[in-house]
């Protein structure tokens, strides 16, 4: 099974909203640091928005806090980041990864398990 694939992404216009879904179901590891990533053309990729389950804690970006939200349902795993009032900046490619060194940084060279990704952009 594949460990982690995303779906829900699209366009959404600036100050709109969208929810990209993450199936995380093929991830087994009760202790992790689960979330999601993006990269935009030409940037480095970034983190977001990523759970610590072993710490019980959520880490998200200066950017997006008070904006984005990333929330688990733990039955099967899904990860969701609902992604309100967009910007132009926020367009990227949006992947979600997952690593059982949960008390590691949130660098994407920490992240063992990686998503295809899907795409946002952002229309104004």
């Amino acid at each position: 099974q594949t460990p982690l694939v995303e779906s829900g992404g699209g366009s959404v216009q600036a100050g709109g909203s969208l929810r990209p879904v993450c199936d995380a179901a093929g991830i087994t590891d009760r202790r992790i640091s689960l979330g999601w990533f993006r990269q935009a053309p030409d940037k480095e990729r970034e983190a977001v928005a990523v759970f610590r389950t072993g710490g019980d804690s959520i880490n998200y970006t200066d950017t997006v806090t008070g904006r984005f939200t990333i929330t688990r349902h733990e039955t099967n795993n899904t990860v969701y980041i609902q992604m309100n009032r967009p910007k132009s900046e926020d367009a990227a490619m949006y992947s979600c990864a997952a690593d059982p060194k949960w008390w590691k940084s949130l660098a994407p060279a920490d992240f063992r398990s990686w998503g295809q990704g899907t795409p946002v952009t952002v229309s104004s």
